[in-house]
């Protein structure tokens, strides 16, 4: 079996939950290489942009109309993601540190890890009641 029919099968077994998780810990894996070898400059720009435009999605979903999060949470969402962009413009400039956007980051990897398992767990769970309907936005932090 190629490495793609694998990443592909890997992937349509996942969750919402399980698949946000392993952006973050990329995404997240990224910024922790990037502090580690001290990169500055453009070589620092692109992880900063690949985080900020992370957010920037996350945002942009839960602005958008069906999606089932509670009201508050997506607030906080984009209050986080307008957090992050300021944020990670204030690190390109030498100003504050790319340690707090690896906090918030690994913050919500917590969370995404806790909905993943308890999704995990109503899947194997006989009760259809407790399961998205298909098609749903299912967002989870």
């Amino acid at each position: 079996m190629s490495y793609q029919a694998y990443q592909k099968a890997q992937q349509s077994s996942e969750t919402p939950s399980q698949i946000e998780y392993r952006l973050f810990s990329q995404v997240t894996n990224a910024l922790i290489s990037a502090k580690d070898q001290g990169l500055r400059g453009t070589d620092l720009v692109g992880v900063l942009d690949w985080n900020r435009r992370m957010w920037s999605v996350l945002s942009s979903d839960c602005g958008a109309e069906g999606n089932s999060l509670p009201d508050g949470l997506r607030a906080g969402i984009i209050s986080l993601s307008i957090w992050v962009s300021k944020h990670s413009s204030a690190v390109m400039r030498g100003a504050e540190s790319i340690e707090d956007l690896i906090g918030i980051n690994r913050t919500i990897m917590e969370g995404l890890a806790a909905q993943a398992k308890l999704q995990s767990q109503t899947q194997t769970t006989p009760d259809t009641d407790a399961a998205p309907a298909p098609g749903s936005v299912n967002r989870a932090f």
